[in-house]
């Protein structure tokens, strides 16, 4: 079995420049660069992203300037720390969880409970006013 292409190369996108205000702002909260935030986003989007706690979670301290705490970066640590040397693509998916699953659960748990439903006039999700 042959070893993937691991060179790099760029893509370009254009969004609305609040958008792009945004990410950036977003990616500085995280101590990224706008290209890994982007790259980071994108690959959590395609195999989804474990917003819960998962088994390799560690618990971190959370500080005031910090409410997130430092999970992620805890969590890199650990899994580089079981599993050895990783390329970008391996970490992404070690720290993945099966979150488009745990969405769909979700939402048909909330659509039974008549709490949201789905508008297709609106186009999306809503809350009803039933709780």
């Amino acid at each position: 079995m042959s070893e993937p292409d691991t060179s790099r190369s760029s893509v370009k996108t254009y969004v609305p420049t609040y958008q792009k205000q945004q990410w950036a702002d977003h990616a500085d909260e995280l101590g990224m660069t706008q290209s890994e935030f982007v790259r980071t986003m994108v690959q959590a989007g395609r195999r989804g992203f474990d917003l819960e706690g998962e088994d390799e979670k560690p618990e971190a301290p959370v500080e005031p300037s910090n409410p997130g705490g430092n999970a992620l970066e805890g969590r890199v640590q650990e899994v580089l720390h079981r599993r050895g040397v990783m390329s970008w693509d391996q970490l992404v998916e070690a720290l993945s969880g099966d979150f488009e699953s745990r969405l769909e659960e979700t939402l048909d748990s909330l659509q039974s409970a008549n709490r949201i439903r789905y508008n297709g006039r609106e186009g999306g999700y809503v809350v009803t006013d039933s709780e």
